[in-house]
């Protein structure tokens, strides 16, 4: 927290994606005076990458906002849990799996995904012996699953430089209540996703009571969008801090 007690604001990536996708948000909270933090997400399995961020919100003083994009927003809700620090959860496009719900069956009952036909697996062997996947997304085929209104060329580097998702990550579900069930919460949801359908993030939004805003934009509306992204950070830090924008 800085000397005029705004909260710190630490953004959660998803997969396919790493921290630096964050680049705009960061800027333009930096120039307002915020902390703005870029968590580097595992991507391994969602207990384990709740837990390491978790245990890293417990390194900051004072209030925290929380942002998750995609596979971050599960994230977030399980790291959040029993933290009182945590004063508001943003999603951008993201998911909010309940207490035992996966994303599949969540993508089950929600058609429209173009997810399940690009994704590549890669097996590997864990340093303790076991056998494992990590899951990418064809690059071929990334700038349409994942992010059609982004440039060419600029896709083309994010496809290139894509952090792998492990397969436990995309089967794992949250253990124990999310913390979207008690912490208010905004939620920035992409209307022509084609890797998360625009319903499902209007189900899992309304589910959770959140402030709802609708852009027209790909699965990564933080990078499409800054602005619209940036503008909801700072609705929810001022819904709850009062740190007017």
């Amino acid at each position: 927290m800085d000397d005029t007690g705004a909260p710190t604001i630490v953004l959660v990536h998803g997969a396919w994606a790493d921290a630096t996708g964050f680049d705009p948000e960061i800027r333009a909270l930096r120039e307002r005076g915020f902390t703005a933090i870029a968590f580097a997400n595992p991507l391994r399995d969602l207990a384990g990458d709740a837990r390491y961020l978790a245990e890293f919100l417990k390194t900051r003083s004072g209030p925290i906002v929380l942002v998750g994009h995609s596979y971050g927003g599960n994230v977030i809700s399980v790291a959040a849990t029993g933290n009182d620090q945590v004063k508001a959860l943003v999603y951008f496009n993201g998911w909010m799996c309940d207490e035992g719900e996966s994303q599949q069956q969540l993508l089950d009952r929600f058609e429209g995904s173009l997810v399940g036909p690009s994704v590549r697996p890669v097996p590997f062997t864990a340093p303790d012996g076991s056998e494992g996947a990590d899951l990418y997304l064809d690059r071929d085929a990334f700038r349409a699953t994942f992010a059609a209104d982004v440039d060419e060329q600029t896709a083309a580097v994010m496809a290139a430089a894509q952090r792998p998702y492990g397969a436990a990550a995309f089967a794992g579900a949250p253990s124990s209540t999310p913390a979207w069930k008690s912490l208010p919460c905004w939620y920035l949801l992409g209307t022509e996703d084609k890797a998360v359908p625009p319903a499902l993030q209007k189900f899992m939004a309304e589910r959770a009571n959140a402030t709802i805003v609708e852009v027209r934009s790909s699965h990564v509306s933080f990078v499409s969008q800054p602005e619209a992204a940036t503008q909801l950070i700072l609705q929810a830090v001022e819904a709850t801090s009062g740190r007017r924008r």
